[in-house]
């Protein structure tokens, strides 16, 4: 089940809950009240929450949102990105996903597909509405919280009518903060680059713009997976499962033309790497990489879009230029 049906960048290729809200989900205000939560949450932090709800309930119709569990770790701000962990309901019982249930083809005891995102009131992902997201600012890093109400209240006019969910539902969102990082969005990797091994493509990265990638002329796209570092970061290694904080452009190798670059969406963001929620060819690459590195990807159609035939890049072979600047 897709909770959106839209991705966030051309890398992304993500797999997640029902299609309970849709790309015009947008937040008024991204704020919710305190206290007159309904719902009843048990657990500890990093565990998967039960929710239930009592019987006769009603739910509010403007979004609460109750710390359950404080955490100890750094006080989270609009605009830092955040990994997360969910569980969501419907107070009928409805089961909305969550990061706990293991997505399609996942490894058992791998890392959980979780949420790494900017905190925003406007909708950049696909797990969370915006009013649940924003309200992650003021938590701290090992927080517990809720957010529940009516949908018209979380999810307004965005709502998917064909979610089976009515506007007067009560919804519940239970997150974790798992992990916060203010990100320098002009951040890149710095440092003397490497030439490109034979037949990959030349790569430029100029101060604050996107990387200029030439694929060699006459040169047949590879049939498999080509990587090269081409600066080396001194930065811890990034794991399974960490969310990668990236400065990226895209090129498609037949005639050269950009696709995408994080320079076009506001400078780095972050991804979840390891998990399946970008496309194999970065999973393979950029799990066992550094911080500080800058990575040349070329990845063929089959560790691409190949197994999306309605997507606009299901032919095409891509080449990447990633900066991995953090993990969060």
């Amino acid at each position: 089940m897709n909770l959106t049906k839209n991705t966030r960048r051309a890398a992304v290729a993500l797999t997640v809950p029902i299609l309970l809200f849709t790309a015009a989900c947008g937040s008024d205000d991204g704020k919710g009240a305190s206290g007159g939560a309904v719902a009843k949450v048990e657990g500890k932090a990093g565990e998967k929450p039960k929710i239930t709800v009592p019987k006769g309930a009603k739910p509010s119709d403007k979004a609460v949102t109750k710390t359950l569990i404080e955490g100890k770790g750094a006080t989270v701000k609009k605009g830092d990105l955040v990994r997360l962990d969910f569980e969501a309901k419907s107070m009928k019982g409805q089961n909305l996903g969550g990061s706990w249930t293991p997505q399609p083809g996942s490894k058992p005891g791998g890392p959980r597909t979780q949420v790494v995102s900017e905190v925003t009131d406007q909708m950049t992902q696909q797990m969370l509405p915006p009013k649940v997201l924003s309200a992650v600012a003021g938590q701290k890093v090992g927080s517990r919280f809720e957010v529940e109400g009516t949908a018209k209240a979380l999810i307004g006019a965005g709502l998917n009518p064909q979610a089976g969910i009515k506007p007067e539902d009560g919804l519940v969102w239970v997150v974790d903060v798992v992990g916060a990082k203010k990100v320098d969005k002009k951040a890149k990797a710095e440092g003397e680059q490497a030439e490109p091994e034979d037949g990959l493509p030349e790569v430029t990265a100029p101060d604050g713009k996107a990387a200029k990638i030439d694929v060699p002329k006459g040169e047949k796209a590879p049939k498999d997976l080509k990587e090269q570092v081409l600066v080396k970061g001194k930065g811890p290694e990034v794991k399974a499962g960490d969310g990668l904080i990236a400065q990226y452009t895209g090129v498609k190798w037949e005639d050269g033309k950009k696709f995408d670059s994080s320079w076009d969406h506001g400078g780095a963001t972050a991804f979840q790497i390891g998990t399946g929620q970008v496309v194999q060819g970065w999973d393979k690459a950029l799990v066992g990489k550094h911080v500080g590195d800058r990575v040349e990807i070329v990845i063929p159609p089959k560790l691409g879009y190949g197994a999306s035939p309605q997507h606009e890049l299901a032919k095409n072979t891509l080449v990447f230029s990633v900066d991995i600047v953090g993990t969060v």
